[in-house]
């Protein structure tokens, strides 16, 4: 054997691989390069046969298949950690599909360590932002690997003009495809949210169709009947969620985050229908549900008030679309990244206590809220009880505050 085709014989890629149409024809691709290709297959909560998409990436030829539940670490390390940094794009996208990516890039950087791969695959295209996600991801945990993007190879994108060329492909290598209804649409689906994009709804000026949504009720056909919460946090994480009607609770991470998903989806919670600016610059018409996320950011903020100092809250406010930006543009494991973090970490301690919340017809109402270490103090705040202010001391504060304003203005 050459030394070139001793070289290929040793190449190893382990590829995100979804089990569909595009990443079955990059594995059969990867193997005519002549690598040795490892599939895996990351459950973060989509509704998917795992079992299935394996055998079909065995069936096409990889060498190894990993499927990996990363539904726990999704919640407790991604989802958690942005909700209570108040992480909100553009005033209204709570980034379910950004916070998924680098869940996934780690579990498939730790994969090639193990079984020793000298490059990582993905099959996002050029236009979007996973392509960014994933592959800054890797840079920032495995930059010795090599980065396989077959849809910014110019002699793959010759090759494989559009969908016709990779169904011909698929039937002349035996790849087995699922025939599928078309939808006017694609989606993308986690635990935090399921998203709708492309298609008809390029358009901005058209609405989504009722039956698009999967994840959460209209707030027409929500429940007469309002269900009312209590959500209990420690240091900014919700660790016990109680349905004060019927008693259930939960305080499993997982399960309870289960658990808000679909009541507030039930009571139509958490659809938003927006058009954002992606990080390749190109502005894109996004449709989310997001049930639980919006009910926990909801009630997270509720307790904020009653929990953090007022300068602590500001500025970690001024750092918050930082922080939002680094997620959504896919810099999750950067330097930055560490020191928000850290900094985030510190203004969350002692946001600590419960909020009971109202959800009715796709609203949120606060019904209350306490502490244990609840920096509100009743008799300074109340009107009827002096409780140690003195109001006579309000008319020197206000003359020092408006000096500036009183100065010059009128010359």
């Amino acid at each position: 054997m050459s030394d070139s085709n001793q070289m290929s014989a040793h190449k190893k890629a382990v590829l995100a691989y979804s089990g569909g149409l595009d990443t079955s024809v990059i594995l059969q691709v990867l193997k005519e390069q002549g690598y040795e290709v490892v599939a895996f297959i990351a459950n973060v909560g989509q509704d998917e046969d795992f079992e299935k998409q394996a055998e079909r990436a065995r069936i096409i030829g990889a060498a190894e298949v990993f499927v990996e539940d990363l539904c726990r670490e999704f919640v407790d390390d991604f989802i958690f950690p942005a909700i209570a940094g108040n992480a909100v794009y553009e005033n209204r996208y709570l980034l379910g599909t950004a916070l998924a990516r680098p869940v996934i890039a780690r579990r498939q950087v730790e994969i090639a360590e193990r079984v020793g791969a000298t490059a990582v695959a993905h099959g996002a295209t050029g236009k979007g932002n996973d392509q960014v996600r994933f592959e800054l991801g890797y840079a920032g945990l495995g930059p010795h690997l090599e980065v396989i993007a077959p849809w910014k190879d110019p002699e793959f994108l010759a090759r494989f003009a559009g969908r016709t060329d990779l169904l011909n492909y698929a039937e002349e290598h035996g790849i087995p495809i699922e025939a599928s209804s078309e939808k006017s649409y694609s989606m993308d689906e986690n635990l935090m949210h399921k998203s709708y994009e492309s298609g008809m709804l390029e358009d901005p000026s058209l609405a989504p169709k009722p039956e698009m949504f999967d994840l959460t009720r209209s707030a027409m056909d929500a429940p007469d009947t309002p269900a009312r919460l209590e959500i209990e946090f420690v240091d900014a994480r919700p660790v016990r969620v109680k349905d004060l009607d019927s008693g259930e609770e939960e305080t499993d991470s997982l399960a309870l985050f289960a658990m808000v998903n679909r009541i507030a989806g039930e009571h139509g919670v958490g659809r938003i229908d927006m058009v954002e600016n992606r990080y390749v610059g190109i502005k894109s018409r996004g449709v989310y549900e997001t049930p639980g996320g919006t009910l926990l950011h909801f009630a997270l903020r509720d307790l904020e008030g009653i929990t953090m100092d007022r300068e602590v809250l500001a500025l970690r406010d001024t750092l918050a679309p930082k922080f939002t930006q680094l997620i959504y543009n896919g810099y999750w494991f950067s330097p930055e990244m560490d020191f928000i973090r850290a900094a985030f970490d510190q203004a969350e301690k002692m946001v600590t206590g419960t909020v009971k919340v109202q959800l009715f017809k796709g609203g949120l109402q606060a019904l209350g809220r306490k502490s244990p270490v609840s920096l509100y103090n009743e008799a300074l705040s109340s009107m009827d009880i002096a409780g140690g202010y003195e109001q006579a001391d309000a008319a020197g504060f206000i003359r020092i505050a408006s000096l500036r304003l009183r100065g010059g203005r009128h010359g």
